[in-house]
């Protein structure tokens, strides 16, 4: 507070001294009014927005907590409006003030486009928008307009297309009708650097966060133009690359093998363990995985490492823990330097296959396929779609794939084969297809639609098992079926899952059938996606050797350490160890600590009553990280 009012009496001493002693306005009348019939209508657009924000998150906080979030909106405001006024009042001469106004209306309207984007991104994440997504994204527009306007209603579009035209034609309007023809102002430096103070005093008042709210960081309080700034000038510093990138892991290897099964990899897409019947009995959104969990083996708490679809599936397929990088490396050529599952058992005389209800553009999972050792390789784009729903912006629904993979398998002449199918239904934006009802699950609409994806889900299951029987095959078959990632909705003030570190995002099922291998069984945990191939391996008799995961058919410590990324880069870090869970988030909210046991729903942050035990956690997540400087590069 004492850095806040010293900076405003230092910029109110600025202006006083830049306007004092002059008769002769420091803008034309004209300029005022033009300005002022852009910039005050995006200042309000601007509040309207982070308001909005402010409100729609659980838990709203008091008067005080919001005039706190809304304070760098409005100090972002004023700096804008403060600057330009100074280029105004700092050119005279038509074609100057040409340029500049030509300039204006570019900026500001770039200023609108980031603002509603970071605005409809922040509704559907509960995060900021930063560069680093801006960066990632900017390569596959297509997707990101399908996720940004995906829902937004037919009025919204019609006052977004009255606003730019407003923007357009509205300031100079006003500016003609109500401004005095002769009326001079402009060219004086000394009052348009009096402006620029004034600008830049509000942009450090705009930067400086202040006392915030439980659950809001720094960066999903800053005005969203001025954090999209800072993340770009993030990207331009030296950045030591994660030690936990930098180190190569072993591969998987095999030896021996008795037993030549099938290996059927079920990758649910966006399933959380609490959203299914086996881990909420109370649930009945998947019945026939409840009943197929009594005749299986199933993993009470098992997790992924980095809650996105491509870093998942190199974990189940490599038995390693994924490059925790933004990039997409992985789909790379030559992105992956382990052989999967699939290599592995191609080595030994397998077929394999990777189906996909996607288009082969989501995750470029055509190259990633490649990467994991697939021979064959099928997405929407070669398989026929006719009478089947369209499930999210980029694929339909999984029953599509039933048909062609069973084509596939056919062609293999009793051959042994591994396949997987990588579901997209409870993918957001959470379209459930109508051909097995709808089931009123909560009154959270969204919520709603999700879980009756997953109930979809379901019932795919369902099929592919009854399919499997049909063709003979399911004695002959070890099914693995796993959620990639969990998907947040609101409960930790995060929707989706890229940077969900909480259990709603990291927790999955995974469940091993394997007929007349495994009987009804439950283990503890805690487990990894990458325990699914040295658990294979030992199920079809072969001694797995290298690789981050382990065999589940074998005792797990309870205490074994488990380390988690957020996807996207500098959001969050944790480490599970037993029932004690610690939450990093690189100084943009405080550190959390919670212990499971007692608190499995992460309410209680246990970190400002145990310090030391708080450091000891961050040094140890962050040396696996970053390495023994960990902590100088976080």
């Amino acid at each position: 507070m004492p850095f806040a009012l010293a900076a405003i009496l230092a910029v109110s001493l600025r202006v006083f001294a830049g306007l004092r002693g002059g008769v002769s306005p420091a803008l034309a009348e004209r300029d005022r009014i033009y300005l002022a019939g852009l910039l005050f209508p995006l200042g309000v657009y601007g509040l309207v927005l982070r308001l909005s924000n402010v409100l729609f998150r659980r838990g709203a906080p008091g008067l005080g907590g919001v005039l706190m979030l809304l304070r760098s909106e409005l100090f972002f405001s004023l700096a804008h409006a403060a600057f330009w006024a100074g280029a105004f009042a700092a050119v005279r001469g038509r074609f100057l003030r040409w340029v500049v106004g030509g300039l204006f209306h570019v900026v500001t309207g770039l200023v609108v486009v980031l603002k509603t984007v970071a605005h409809r991104y922040f509704r559907e994440t509960g995060t900021a928008l930063d560069c680093h997504v801006i960066a990632l994204w900017l390569p596959r527009l297509g997707q990101l307009r399908s996720m940004l306007t995906r829902g937004v209603p037919p009025l919204a579009w019609a006052l977004l297309a009255a606003a730019c035209l407003y923007t357009v034609a509205g300031p100079r309007l006003l500016a003609r009708r109500f401004g005095r023809v002769r009326d001079r102002g402009g060219g004086d430096l000394r009052r348009a650097r009096a402006f620029w103070d004034v600008a830049f005093g509000c942009g450090v008042l705009a930067l400086w966060p202040g006392h915030l709210p439980a659950g809001w960081g720094r960066s999903s309080a800053r005005d969203p133009v001025l954090h999209v700034a800072l993340t770009a000038l993030e990207r331009l510093a030296p950045r030591r690359e994660p030690e936990a990138v930098r180190r190569r892991p072993a591969g998987v290897r095999l030896r021996g093998g008795s037993r030549r099964r099938n290996l059927v990899l079920v990758h649910l897409e966006s399933t959380r363990a609490s959203s299914v019947t086996p881990y909420s009995p109370g649930l009945r959104s998947t019945p026939f995985l409840a009943e197929l969990a009594e005749s299986s083996l199933l993993v009470e708490r098992a997790y992924s490492a980095v809650p996105h679809t491509s870093k998942a599936a190199v974990s189940a397929n490599c038995g390693i823990f994924p490059p925790p990088l933004q990039e997409p490396v992985e789909a790379a050529p030559g992105g992956l330097e382990v052989r999967g599952i699939a290599a592995l058992l191609g080595e030994e005389g397998y077929r394999t296959a990777f189906f996909q209800s996607s288009t082969r553009e989501f995750e470029d999972f055509e190259n990633l396929a490649g990467n994991l050792g697939y021979e064959d390789y099928y997405s929407i784009e070669d398989m026929e779609t006719g009478g089947f729903e369209r499930a999210n912006y980029f694929g339909y629904e999984d029953e599509v794939m039933l048909a062609p993979a069973e084509g596939w398998i056919g062609e293999g002449a009793g051959e042994p084969f591994v396949i997987t199918y990588l579901t997209g239904v409870a993918h957001h934006d959470y379209r459930p297809p109508a051909r097995y009802g709808i089931v009123r699950f909560s009154e959270d609409e969204l919520l709603n639609r999700y879980l009756n994806c997953v109930r979809y889900q379901d019932f795919f299951v369902r099929r592919l098992v009854e399919q499997y029987r049909r063709l003979g095959l399911y004695e002959e078959t070890i099914f693995v079926i796993y959620g990639d990632h969990g998907e947040g909705f609101g409960e930790h003030g995060r929707y989706g899952h890229e940077d969900v570190p909480y259990e709603e995002g990291i927790r999955v099922p995974l469940i091993f059938h394997a007929p007349g291998l495994l009987g009804g069984g439950r283990i503890e945990g805690p487990a990894s996606l990458a325990d699914i191939l040295p658990t294979v391996a030992e199920l079809l008799g072969y001694e797995p050797e290298g690789g981050e995961g382990r065999s589940l058919l074998r005792p797990v410590p309870p205490d074994r350490p488990l380390m988690f990324s957020c996807f996207n880069r500098d959001r969050c870090l944790a480490s599970l160890r037993g029932d004690e869970k610690y939450i990093y988030h690189y100084g943009d909210r405080p550190d959390e600590l919670f212990d499971l046991s007692l608190d499995p729903a992460e309410r209680r942050n246990l970190a400002r009553k145990l310090p030391r035990r708080v450091r000891q956690r961050r040094g140890e997540l962050l040396s696996w990280y970053y390495g023994r400087d960990g902590e100088r590069w976080a």
